[in-house]
């Protein structure tokens, strides 16, 4: 009895439910319109979110990259180590440069470089150089090649060769009633160092040894050099002296002179009377040496004031004026002399400073890609000795970022010099991928 009703009662609250939930009925027009209205719902999201994905992905496949960063780094160049002048450890010395003043400074022109002291010493042959230049100021030639009058030897010209002789000089034969020109005498003077021609020619200009020594002196002044003296016109008096500065001064003036430097520079010459002579400057020709005097009286006198041609390599050689006095030899003498012409001609050198394909700086980018800025070719620059080089560099903003495309100039000076070498890309930036673009929203532009 009692399981009967359960089972009524369950039943009964089934179909009471059945009838409160019953589906509704599809042609129901409200239903209808609830139903097309989600679709086109959802349908409008779908758009709305392919439209935004759309769009963010063509911003970011061509919103603009942010620039490459430029990194640099001037490159620092050591200057060579500093020349040594090879001056002379005996006696004293000085040489003076022309035509390296913007390299060496404008005082190179006046004493450059000296050792020892300044003090007065022996001219010795050196003197002929002054009674040449003394006599040619009373007496001057039109040019070099202007033979100038003729001199004819008395006997007691002639006598003077003995005299001479005895007092160990150098001499030249003179005979009695022979002649030449004045510009062959000057030779018999200066290449041989003749001092019995000195000794003549200077009376035959002046009428007497004292009238000479006048002149000398007066010449002396006039020119400045007064830190020389001059008793007699041959040198083989231990009281004409001189000092390096003077000679420096000497040597330019004689340099100068169209006459005597061309005698000076002249091997050997052949006189009438004489025949052939030779000089006694055997460094003619040598590391450039062009003149002037050689000079001693034995000892510690020997001495050489001399010019000389110094090629560097510039096209246009150095003017160069020197003197050494008091060499314990000739052979000293000349060593010192080419040693330190030597060291002048070696101080001048090209200095390397970029060699082609040396990394200097980088581009680089925030997806990865990167270049060298690279020196586009080799370069050396020209200087004297431990001149500073200053180094500059510029940079310019790349178009294409290419490999080869030219992005500056690094430049070097020292002195009067400067070299210069471009910079250039080595390597392409390649741009990024589209998922490297997608996927890295915040380092694209605006």
């Amino acid at each position: 009895m009692t399981t009967q009703t359960s089972s009524d009662e369950f039943a009964g609250l089934a179909d009471l439910m059945r009838d409160e939930y019953d589906a509704p009925d599809p042609r129901d027009p409200t239903l209808r319109r609830r139903r097309l209205r989600g679709v086109l719902i959802a349908m409008l999201v779908v758009l709305a979110l392919v439209a935004a994905v759309g769009g963010y992905a063509a911003w970011a496949l061509t919103a603009p990259l942010p620039a490459p960063v430029e990194s640099v780094r001037t490159p620092v160049v050591t200057a060579p180590e500093a020349v040594t002048l090879d001056l002379p450890d005996a006696g004293s010395s000085a040489v003076s440069v022309a035509g390296a003043e913007e390299y060496l400074g404008a005082e190179a022109n006046g004493i450059w470089a000296t050792s020892g002291d300044n003090s007065p010493r022996p001219l010795a042959s050196i003197t002929k150089l002054i009674t040449a230049l003394v006599i040619l100021d009373a007496r001057p030639l039109a040019d070099e090649n202007d033979p100038g009058p003729t001199i004819t030897f008395t006997s007691a010209d002639n006598d003077l060769y003995d005299e001479y002789y005895v007092k160990g000089a150098t001499i030249a034969a003179m005979p009695t009633g022979s002649s030449m020109s004045l510009r062959e005498a000057l030779a018999a003077m200066l290449i041989p160092s003749a001092s019995n021609y000195a000794d003549v020619v200077s009376r035959w200009t002046f009428g007497s040894r004292w009238a000479f020594l006048e002149a000398a002196r007066a010449w002396l002044a006039k020119n400045g050099l007064t830190g020389t003296t001059i008793v007699e016109p041959t040198g083989i008096d231990p009281g004409n002296t001189s000092t390096p500065t003077d000679l420096i001064a000497l040597g330019r003036l004689a340099a100068q002179h169209p006459v005597v430097a061309q005698i000076a520079r002249s091997a050997s010459a052949n006189l009438p009377g004489v025949g052939t002579v030779y000089n006694t400057n055997s460094l003619l020709g040598t590391s450039g040496i062009t003149g002037l005097k050689t000079g001693n009286l034995g000892g510690d006198t020997h001495n050489l004031l001399y010019t000389a041609k110094v090629d560097i390599g510039t096209g246009t050689p150095l003017s160069v004026v020197g003197v050494v006095m008091g060499g314990a030899s000739r052979q000293s003498v000349n060593d010192a002399v080419v040693g330190l012409l030597d060291s002048v001609r070696s101080g001048f050198h090209d200095v390397p400073v970029a060699t082609q394909g040396r990394v200097v700086g980088t581009y680089s980018t925030a997806w990865g890609a990167s270049a060298d800025i690279v020196m586009a070719s080799d370069a050396s620059i020209f200087t004297w000795s431990d001149t500073p080089i200053e180094v500059s560099l510029t940079t310019t903003e790349p178009k294409t970022f290419a490999d080869g495309e030219v992005v500056g100039t690094i430049t070097w000076t020292a002195g009067p010099k400067t070299a210069t070498a471009e910079l250039v890309i080595d390597g392409t930036i390649e741009p990024p991928s589209e998922w490297w673009r997608l996927t890295h929203p915040g380092e694209l532009g605006g």
